[in-house]
């Protein structure tokens, strides 16, 4: 399903579930849906973390456009509504010079994730690095508001990193708000994530992949992992790494309907997860919110 079914057929739902929540006279205009851009073509994005074969510096959250000598410079911050536009931006070092050597990680030498900052909307991108030193990928916002985007890679000889940048979209804005759950239903498939989030410390989690009941065990390789899951702190809106905890499959390797994490949450909060597999060749974005509590609170 593309964006636009996706966007228009599961706003129509969310206006009549958070209408009395939002109160009357409340303006919704083009509002995007909490889930529009989930999953999206297999081709140009993905909701996934990064095993960069050492983990980056706990200070490298997404928090800050500047760190380890190296700046996400957008070219440009304000977009249109629902408009796809083409988002410029460079990473450059510490003498102010495009980057433009950066290690392969999943595949890809950067990935860019895009979503609101009430959560909502969450997007992958893969965007394409110009001999100019500029990384380009279009780009569509479907709602009025503030959004962060966060620069995932690792330069080469440098640190893995995640610097991000605000994004905006003039226009009427309601908040989204998500109340805890472990299950997700997409494109007809049923995801339930077990275990617990312990902040300051490893923990093991699982996802469940089922289709009408039944389980799904065969689940392709997608950038370098059966399962990709990227957590972002309510708040503030740190950008965390969660792991798969297998080695890297062959192309042809198949696995379900289990994927295993070890998900190393810095505090305690409330934190959005956003998991990505493959199944029949396309890409699909379960989201969980889950709160991460101290160990037998």
């Amino acid at each position: 399903m593309n964006t636009a079914a996706r966007l228009t057929g599961y706003a129509a739902t969310l206006v009549l579930v958070f209408a009395a929540a939002w109160g009357a006279g409340t303006t919704v205009g083009r509002e995007i849906a909490p889930t529009a851009l989930t999953g999206g073509d297999a081709t140009a994005g993905h909701g996934a973390p990064h095993d960069h074969g050492g983990a980056p510096s706990p200070t490298s959250l997404g928090l800050a456009s500047t760190q380890a000598g190296y700046t996400l410079v957008p070219e440009n911050t304000t977009f249109e509504i629902g408009t796809t536009a083409e988002f410029a931006f460079r990473i450059t070092g510490s003498d102010g010079r495009p980057v433009t050597a950066f290690d392969v990680v999943h595949d890809k030498q950067l990935h860019l994730v895009v979503i609101r900052r009430d959560i909502a909307g969450f997007q992958h991108l893969h965007p394409t690095l110009g001999s100019d030193g500029v990384w380009r990928t279009p780009l569509t916002l479907p709602g009025a508001g503030v959004w962060r985007a966060y620069a995932d890679f690792t330069p080469t000889g440098g640190p893995p990193l995640i610097l991000g940048v605000d994004l905006f979209v003039p226009g009427p804005f309601g908040p989204f708000s998500f109340p805890p759950t472990r299950v997700a239903e997409v494109d007809g498939y049923q995801v339930r994530l077990d275990g617990a989030l312990t902040p300051g410390g490893p923990a093991p989690i699982f996802a469940t992949i089922s289709k009408n009941g039944a389980p799904v065990t065969d689940l392709e390789p997608y950038l370098g992992a059966f399962g990709h899951l990227v957590a972002l702190r309510e708040g503030d809106m740190a950008y965390l790494h969660v792991h798969p905890d297998a080695v890297e499959p062959a192309p042809t390797d198949r696995s379900g309907p289990g994927i295993a994490f070890t998900a190393d949450v810095p505090s305690a909060g409330t934190y959005r997860l956003f998991l990505d597999f493959q199944h029949d060749g396309a890409v699909h974005t379960a989201e969980f919110t889950v709160a991460a509590t101290p160990e037998g609170s």
